[in-house]
């Protein structure tokens, strides 16, 4: 029988200390939860401005419901492309410094969209071996020829594009690395592009919200090093504009996707670039063309999402604080803290099942952080994956840093 191949399958999973369960949650999202009927302090959500629960962007969704309804009825292209939606896209737009936008219901769309859309079977990817699993899925689904280059290592990446090919180059990477942290040197990135006529997919999951300039991304979090995009007339866009200076120094090379349902604290994704990239996303995209568009009370909810975002400075140096707290305070532990300068900090175990005790041990505390394990991260590198959120307070960081002291005692 085939269930009986899938009930070895999953035996060995189990054998392995691989196996996933879910955890239900009670209650709204929060520092401070109901997991599997316990109460307990997370350290395990994206929220990382802690705007999911915000009276402003709850009152905007509601409004949002009332004055749309709940679902868009249809894709984009028949008939759920609503006003809203396309205020939306004009917002990121500007306040990522692009000419232009287009929403997906997430990223893991976005991403399957953007690479198929854009390379086929005649054309080349390399991609960072660290990328997340959406960015590997697409590249695969493009049935374009894939190069992999060692994890920010711009010399490999160099000796792999300077081998002489016909055909579009996209080179691909995410911005912050989901489990380690990290960054990706986009601006020398930006150069190899350039010198070798590529494409760049920047995926920004973890960036947009939490670096730059209000907030604005990665791209602002380096744009010392890169070149001018064509954006204009952006005083019209309903959030305010970057100002000339920075958007001059953006290349329209760059295709930027970002999340809305982390440091947003909402829902779906958005992919800014050139408008001819959106205009050739619109008419190939499959996950954007087959797919019932987001409801639009989600981008009503967005919009308000976003100001606060960019006027909320206070969100990022709170966090700012956090992150110097904990790694101050997890510095003479046994496990290694991996650097990170983000709110993603990851405590490198090792072996997978110490990795699931660890965080089992710390749920009977009343502390909730996950375990990441092969094939998230690669084999002997299983951690706990430590997310920082704007809503934590000093006195929670405390709490979580202290009990994993008396763990290692």
């Amino acid at each position: 029988m085939p269930f009986e191949v899938l009930q070895n399958a999953l035996e060995s999973r189990a054998a392995k200390g691989l196996m996933r369960h879910h955890r239900v949650v009670k209650g709204s999202q929060g520092t401070r939860v109901e997991v599997d009927g316990k109460p307990v302090l997370s350290f395990s959500s994206n929220d990382y401005l802690g705007l999911a629960c915000h009276p402003y962007v709850l009152a905007a969704l509601q409004e949002g419901a009332r004055d749309y309804g709940v679902g868009a009825g249809a894709s984009h292209l028949i008939s759920g492309h609503f006003s809203v939606h396309q205020q939306l896209e004009q917002a990121l737009a500007a306040f990522t410094g692009k000419p232009a936008a287009i929403l997906f219901s997430s990223g893991y769309l976005a991403n399957l969209g953007a690479v198929q859309a854009l390379v086929g079977r005649n054309d080349r990817i390399f991609a960072d071996r660290l990328n997340h699993a959406s960015l590997n899925d697409a590249m695969l689904l493009s049935r374009a020829r894939i190069h992999r280059y060692r994890h920010n290592d711009i010399a490999h990446l160099e000796q792999l594009l300077r081998q002489p090919h016909s055909g579009r180059r996209l080179v691909i990477t995410d911005a912050v690395f989901s489990m380690d942290g990290d960054l990706a040197p986009l601006p020398e990135l930006l150069v190899l592009c350039d010198q070798y006529d590529a494409w760049l997919l920047v995926d920004d999951a973890h960036g947009f919200g939490i670096l730059g300039k209000e907030g604005r991304g990665s791209l602002f979090h380096s744009c010392d090093l890169v070149k001018k995009t064509s954006a204009a007339s952006l005083e019209d866009y309903p959030v305010a504009p970057v100002d000339r200076q920075a958007s001059r120094l953006f290349s329209p090379r760059i295709i930027y996707m970002a999340t809305l349902g982390k440091a947003a604290g909402v829902a779906g994704a958005f992919i800014a670039a050139e408008k001819i990239v959106i205009d050739t996303l619109i008419q190939n995209a499959r996950s954007y063309i087959y797919t019932t568009a987001s409801p639009p009370a989600l981008s009503s909810a967005l919009l308000t999402s976003i100001r606060l975002v960019q006027k909320d400075h206070w969100r990022r140096i709170h966090l700012r604080k956090l992150i110097e707290q904990l790694r101050a305070g997890l510095e003479k532990l046994p496990w290694k803290l991996l650097y990170s300068d983000t709110p993603i900090q990851p405590l490198l175990v090792g072996n997978s099942d110490s990795a699931v005790a660890l965080s089992d041990s710390l749920y009977r505390r009343g502390i909730w952080v996950p375990a990441i394990r092969p094939p998230t991260v690669p084999q002997g590198t299983a951690r706990l994956r430590i997310s920082l959120s704007a809503a934590h307070s000093e006195q929670d960081v405390a709490q979580f840093i202290s009990v994993l002291h008396e763990l290692a005692s």
